[in-house]
């Protein structure tokens, strides 16, 4: 019962699903509990992932073949916007605008605490969109099973990484202010430790239902060719996104000396593109 509390705090956290009522009052809250449930952002990200994959194969399978890709790409991107209330995205464009509009770590942050969009903003969402939407469709042009494999996956090792900056970086954001901050007070050992074998546990659940469905698969006998298959183009997404997770890692320990709510928004954004980008090369001999 603990577990599917916290599961569901995390849930009413970062998303619209509403878990609200005499269930949120179950749930209930304190800061303590926020923290522990960071232990399942990477079951969240199966949540988002795995209702954006139903909206994209149904979409694949029923719409005309040659724009089902991109027009499946643009709605499930909007339904996954929709499901998280731009959550992430709104971390986006704080934080390119701030880091887009001073050099000075103070002037940067307060930037950032600004609930208006400027142009560094806009553009660094619109970019991301459309980086998403691009990608997605030229999986999707290689096959709707390498789209839905990259949306369930890319949505949840995307939110696992942020834990990662949790664990590593202080909170310099606005202590009185920010939704992030209980979690920034440290997440245990414990918690992490849950999160990664959560994470393990889905990519792992992923490669047998990709692999089983794979053209001339065998689900009751399947050969270590087909996982492998399904691998390689996992782990090239999981390499893209490990690399882009350094960077930003550099760039907020320079930039910011620590991180901030939106910094953590503007991880799983960045990461979750650099895991398609990375699927689609794996695919790009076939």
């Amino acid at each position: 019962m603990t577990a599917l509390r916290l599961f569901l705090l995390a849930l009413q956290f970062f998303t619209r699903i509403p878990v609200t009522g005499r269930l949120a009052d179950w749930v209930g809250f304190s800061p303590a509990m926020l923290r522990a449930s960071a232990a399942y952002f990477p079951v969240v990200g199966v949540v988002i992932g795995g209702l954006v994959v139903l909206l994209t194969a149904a979409l694949m399978h029923y719409l005309p073949t040659a724009y089902a890709p991109l027009v499946a790409a643009c709605l499930g991107t909007a339904w996954s916007v929709w499901l998280t209330g731009a959550f992430h995205e709104d971390g986006l464009a704080d934080v390119a605008d701030g880091l887009g509009g001073s050099y000075e770590r103070e002037k940067a942050l307060i930037i950032m605490k600004d609930s208006r969009v400027g142009a560094f903003g806009a553009i660094a969402v619109v970019l991301a969109l459309l980086s998403k939407v691009a990608l997605l469709a030229l999986l999707g042009a290689v096959g709707a099973l390498w789209m839905c494999l990259a949306l369930m996956a890319a949505h949840v090792v995307s939110r696992t990484w942020p834990l990662l900056i949790i664990c590593w970086l202080p909170h310099v954001g606005d202590d009185a202010g920010s939704k992030s901050k209980p979690l920034a007070d440290q997440i245990s050992m414990g918690s992490l430790t849950i999160s990664l074998l959560w994470c393990a546990v889905a990519l792992a659940l992923c490669s047998w239902v990709a692999a089983s469905v794979l053209p001339g698969a065998d689900a009751h006998n399947l050969s270590m060719a087909q996982l492998l298959t399904v691998w390689q183009v996992l782990a090239c997404g999981i390499v893209a996104s490990a690399l882009v997770f350094v960077y930003l890692l550099r760039l907020f320990t320079r930039r910011l000396q620590g991180f901030t709510g939106d910094c953590l928004g503007t991880t799983q954004q960045v990461c979750e593109i650099a895991f398609y980008f990375g699927c689609a090369l794996a695919l790009g001999g076939r």
